[in-house]
C-alpha cells in the first residue's frame, strides 16, 4: 500500500512540475519568469494572487519543518553530549496558558531553533538567484525523500533482506 502511495504521489508530482516547466519553456523559452503567478503581468484578482501566494508560504513553511528536523536533532543530540549538566541545554520547563493544555519548553530548543530559522532566512535573502538555488536544492532533496526513504522504511517494516526475490 505504501508503495502505491508513494509512486501516485511521486508521479502526480512530476507530471505537474515537468507540466510547468515544459509549457513555461515552450511558451516563453528562456524568458519563462521565476514567479509564474506574477511573472506574465497578471495582477488581477488580486485576492485569487494573495491567497495563491498564502498557500505556498504554508507549503513551504511545511516543507522547512521537516527539512530541518534532522539538523535539529543532530545539533540538540551534540549539545547535550557536549553539556550534560547544563540546565539550558537539558532542563524542560512546563507552562500553562489559560484555555491551552500544559506544554513543556526546552530554552536551548527555543533559543537553537529561532536563531537557525532567523539566520536560513537571512542566507536565503542573500542570493540574487534564490529561485535557481532553491530549485537545485528541491532536487537534489527530493530523490532522497520523495524516493529511497520512502522504499528504504518499506523495506525494514517488511523485513524484506538486500538482493532477494521480492527485493528485485
Amino acid at each position: 500500500m505504501m508503495k502505491k502511495a508513494a509512486l501516485i504521489a511521486i508521479l502526480v508530482t512530476t507530471f505537474f512540475y515537468l507540466c510547468c516547466a515544459c509549457f513555461g519553456y515552450a511558451a516563453f523559452g528562456d524568458d519563462t519568469p521565476g514567479n509564474l503567478l506574477t511573472g506574465f503581468g497578471f495582477y488581477e484578482p488580486y485576492w485569487l494572487i494573495d491567497f495563491a501566494n498564502a498557500c505556498i508560504v504554508l507549503h513551504l513553511v511545511g516543507g522547512y519543518q521537516v527539512y530541518s528536523q534532522p539538523v535539529f536533532a543532530v545539533a540538540e543530540r551534540w549539545f547535550s553530549k557536549k553539556y550534560p549538566n547544563s540546565a539550558f541545554v537539558n532542563n524542560f520547563y512546563s507552562f500553562k496558558i489559560p484555555m491551552f493544555p500544559r506544554f513543556q519548553v526546552n530554552p536551548f530548543r527555543l533559543c537553537f531553533r529561532t536563531v537557525y530559522v532567523i539566520s536560513t532566512t537571512r542566507i536565503a535573502m542573500l542570493f540574487p538567484y534564490f529561485n535557481q538555488v532553491l530549485g537545485v536544492l528541491g532536487a537534489l532533496n527530493f530523490w532522497p525523500l520523495a524516493i529511497y526513504f520512502p522504499v528504504e522504511m518499506y523495506f525494514v517494516q517488511k523485513k524484506i533482506g538486500t538482493w532477494t526475490k521480492k527485493w528485485i
